[in-house]
């Protein structure tokens, strides 16, 4: 066995891992989900995630790395609890996944998903991220005794070891909370069980998590991933993909998992030159990286029952500090063409204020706001020339 792809897939799944899991336990807990349902979520996108690239792994010897949605994750915090409770949001989980395996079997709806102009998807991704990204801000303010290492450690790694700035403030936060909340971690559950919750619809959940959930997980996160791939001289299997992780979606929405797509950011730690220096062998990392996410899962109920016990500022600093990355991304994208500005700013606006208009998140609000100041603004105009 090629030890380097090993290794490399281990690095990979574990950095996915630590770097967003507080984004993902504070999404489904802010949609209504309880503790228990939260760490079941956890553990059921592992266990997708793994099986998903075992077989893309074995079937086309490709080093595809799949995750959940962080972006996806964000969106459902700042879009907070949904009409219907914990079961419409679950089944907003189900209509995302549905949406994505149509993607798969339908050419027509992604070239439609691909006329959303990308300067606004990237826009709402920045307006829902920057909330969350303030969070370190307010709580080193609030509470400085036990925010302070955690911003401290993720400035001196950021320095020195920047894979590594991410994971290392988040252990800090994670041993804070510990010292900081031992009586109430004793109380706990850390096991994590699968817990099933029936689906429920309402048009408000629909349109606030499933609709946005799903644009910004294709725009975010699949074809960024797939972009990924083939710079390192990979064909990504596309609609095999969308597949795989549509699927995974739909199996396990209802355990609380929100959203499969896709590793965009850690796949070039798998497929890049870090995997070995033979492109044919480092398919091996994305079945490490399954077997790691496996035994990662399996964490999911002591990781959780540590971010619930969790005093007021510290996992969400840490969560603010490792989304910094992805906004900073994310604004740079919405606003470089100068075309796209103002409706690209109105996007943002919009998304960042958190409004509920109908029962209906921000997130569809500030397209639906983009797409309207894009059209005015471009009628009249002569269409430019190809270049």
């Amino acid at each position: 066995m090629p030890v380097q792809p090993l290794v490399a897939g281990v690095v990979a799944a574990v950095v996915g891992f630590s770097s967003s899991f507080v984004v993902v336990v504070a999404g489904l807990t802010a949609v209504g989900a309880t503790p228990p349902q939260a760490a079941s979520g956890l553990l059921a996108l592992c266990l997708a995630q793994a099986a998903g690239m075992a077989w893309l792994g074995l079937r086309h010897r490709t080093p595809v790395t799949l995750a959940w949605s962080t972006p996806g994750a964000a969106l459902l915090v700042s879009t907070g609890a949904v009409a219907g409770g914990w079961p419409a949001a679950v089944g907003a989980f189900l209509a995302t996944g549905l949406l994505v395996v149509l993607t798969a079997l339908v050419p027509g709806l992604g070239d439609l998903v691909g006329r959303i102009p990308p300067a606004l998807a990237r826009a709402m991704l920045a307006g829902v991220l920057l909330p969350l990204c303030l969070a370190p801000v307010t709580a080193l303010v609030v509470s400085p005794v036990l925010v302070a290492p955690v911003v401290l450690t993720w400035l001196v790694l950021l320095r020195t070891a920047r894979r590594w700035a991410v994971p290392g403030s988040l252990a800090v936060a994670l041993v804070v909370v510990v010292l900081d909340a031992r009586d109430v971690l004793s109380g706990l559950p850390l096991v994590p069980v699968v817990d099933l919750t029936a689906p429920a619809w309402s048009a408000g959940a629909l349109l606030s998590v499933a609709l946005p959930l799903y644009v910004v997980t294709m725009a975010s996160q699949n074809v960024p991933g797939a972009a990924v791939l083939a710079a390192n001289g990979y064909r990504t299997p596309w609609r095999e993909a969308l597949g795989v992780t549509g699927l995974g979606t739909l199996l396990v929405a209802p355990a609380g998992g929100h959203a499969v797509n896709l590793a965009a950011i850690t796949a070039a730690l798998a497929a890049g030159p870090e995997a070995g220096p033979d492109p044919e062998r480092r398919w091996w990392a994305a079945l490490s990286g399954a077997a790691t996410y496996v035994a990662l899962g399996l964490g999911a109920g002591a990781l959780t029952a540590v971010v619930t016990a969790a005093a007021d500022g510290v996992v969400q600093a840490a969560a603010g500090l490792a989304l910094l990355g992805a906004l900073a991304a994310a604004l740079g994208e919405a606003l470089a063409d100068p075309a796209e500005r103002e409706a690209a700013v109105v996007t943002f606006v919009v998304a960042a204020s958190g409004v509920v208009v109908l029962g209906i998140g921000a997130a569809f609000w500030a397209l639906l706001a983009g797409l309207v100041l894009r059209a005015v603004l471009r009628a009249g105009r002569p269409a430019p020339t190809p270049s």
